[in-house]
């Protein structure tokens, strides 16, 4: 008589804290990324032109520098406190928005937006960690991935549908009104932090050690060398869009985020099976052969094209960096190694919208070159995994 082995049921997934988690984070990155496509016009009309390479790079400038508090409080105060306040600057900065009309002041609005993500983001990946199985975490950021990502998509041209139909300020009226969707359903979610804190000043004091995760160190540069794309794209993206016909330019954007939906899940899942920097290899080579098909683009089928490729290439890095991330990451440490991987984003993209807007300087045939030489720096993350690779890394 045979004896059957027994079933092993795989660690479950999809629970209703994982669930809403996903939908808070797709009002979340919907909210902010509305404004988006609008941005350079109505900085060009309050006469800023020359000021558009900081759309982006003050934004990320903020989330960076914030990221080492976001990271502390949220290993003191609790990760649901965190992602509500990231969420809470959004609200208020969609009112604010339609109230500032120089450019001075537009430019501070833009610093104080860029709190948003430097809160949330870091709050909930370490809310993830805290809630699904570590054996199936590169697949949980796939998930998480995808419900931003959706975010990401609509915005740009539902943004841009506001605008065109109803005006700007209906548009940034709407964006508070996700963002403050994302708060009410944060407001129903169990903490997960066993060790509390109340919050006190003291929190706010940021030694070197809040400020930086050794253990994630080789991550964090892939992160921040390819995330110079992404500022080259928000920056740049939308000019290069119009210029070549495209009327709304959200749709650039959407092309992009739908393919990067499409393959975050199955990313996480084969980076779960055969390792984060193998998968990582690969998406960092199409992320620098995007940025060739970018730059050469000479038609709106050619532009979204590329930026199909490029959606590909995120999809398959986002997720897997994340995980590869908190693999690396002390347990009691988690927010801090969370933060320091998104320091690395946030400087790429801020370094990336400026170099991008320098090397463009508002000349339509100088398009080729920005893009050219983001796909260069990517490679540089490449050659570095492939020089620095030389430990097993966890599966």
């Amino acid at each position: 008589m045979s004896v059957q082995s027994p079933v092993i049921e795989e660690p479950r997934l999809f629970t209703v804290s994982f669930g809403l988690l996903c939908l808070s984070s797709f009002l979340f990155f919907a909210s902010f990324n509305m404004m988006v496509p609008e941005l350079p016009d109505y900085l060009t009309e309050l006469g800023g032109a020359e000021y558009k390479g900081l759309i982006i790079s003050l934004f990320t400038l903020t989330a960076l520098l914030s990221r080492p508090f976001s990271g502390k409080l949220t290993d003191t105060v609790g990760r649901v406190p965190i992602m509500a306040f990231g969420s809470l600057v959004c609200f208020i900065c969609g009112f604010l928005y339609p109230i500032f009309h120089t450019i001075a002041g537009f430019l501070l609005l833009r610093l104080v937006h860029g709190f948003s993500t430097g809160f949330k983001p870091t709050a909930t990946s370490a809310y993830v960690a805290d809630i699904v199985p570590l054996s199936r975490l590169g697949e949980a950021m796939g998930l998480l991935g995808m419900s931003g990502t959706l975010g990401s998509s609509i915005g740009p041209a539902i943004g841009d549908w506001f605008t065109i139909t109803f005006s700007r300020n209906v548009m940034f009226y709407s964006s508070s009104g996700l963002a403050l969707m994302s708060i009410a359903i944060l407001m129903g979610m169990k903490e997960t932090l066993i060790t509390r804190e109340r919050f006190q000043l003291k929190h706010l004091k940021i030694s070197w050690k809040d400020m930086y995760e050794p253990a994630v160190l080789r991550p964090s540069i892939v992160y921040f060398l390819f995330c110079f794309c992404y500022g080259a794209i928000l920056t740049i993206g939308p000019d290069l869009s119009r210029y070549l016909g495209i009327n709304n330019r959200g749709l650039f954007f959407t092309c992009f985020t739908l393919s990067s939906l499409i393959t975050r899940f199955g990313a996480g899942r084969v980076s779960d099976r055969h390792g984060r920097e193998s998968v990582m290899k690969v998406g960092v080579s199409l992320m620098a052969f995007s940025m060739l098909l970018i730059g050469l683009a000479d038609s709106p089928l050619f532009l979204l094209t590329g930026s199909v490729v490029y959606g590909i290439a995120l999809g398959i890095c986002s997720p897997t960096v994340q995980a590869w991330t908190i693999d690396l990451a002390p347990e009691d440490g988690r927010g801090r190694a969370v933060a320091t991987m998104y320091i690395a984003l946030e400087a790429g993209i801020g370094l990336g919208a400026l170099l991008s807007a320098w090397l463009y300087d508002n000349d339509s045939s100088k398009f080729g070159m920005a893009f050219y030489v983001m796909g260069i720096i990517t490679l540089v993350g490449w050659f570095y995994m492939v020089k620095t690779g030389k430990k097993k890394l966890p599966q």
